[in-house]
């Protein structure tokens, strides 16, 4: 499966961006989906998970009420839609797949970043 993000960019706090992630391979909907994000200086971390069907969704309480991560099968792709944005959500933005379920770990496919900077 290759994946491949795009969306980010600049933004001021408290504003919007939606992430995107296409991919190509094998078949989409057989994986549970997730957004990671890594910081400079800091490790990769959990962002956002939604499983295979797009029915159930999984936030750390970091990003929960602010993020929205969401699913569509026929287009093999996942969004990650992100509002109220703080500068500390300032990160490169890599989707993976995988199977376990929450996918936090587990992760069979990453794709490259995105980089998302918001400033102050």
């Amino acid at each position: 499966v290759q994946l491949q993000a795009s969306g980010g960019g600049l933004v001021q706090g408290g504003g919007s961006l939606r992430l995107s992630c296409t991919t190509s391979g094998r078949t989409f909907s057989d994986y549970h989906m997730a957004w990671f994000r890594q910081a400079p200086g800091k490790e990769r971390d959990f962002v956002a998970g939604i499983a295979w069907g797009g029915g159930t969704t999984y936030y750390p309480e970091s990003v929960k009420g602010r993020f929205t991560i969401s699913r569509d099968n026929a287009a093999n792709t996942v969004y990650l839609q992100m509002n109220s944005l703080k500068p500390e959500d300032t990160a490169v933005y890599y989707c993976a797949a995988g199977s376990r379920w929450p996918p936090i770990d587990g992760i069979y496919y990453w794709g490259k970043g995105t980089q998302v900077t918001v400033s102050s």
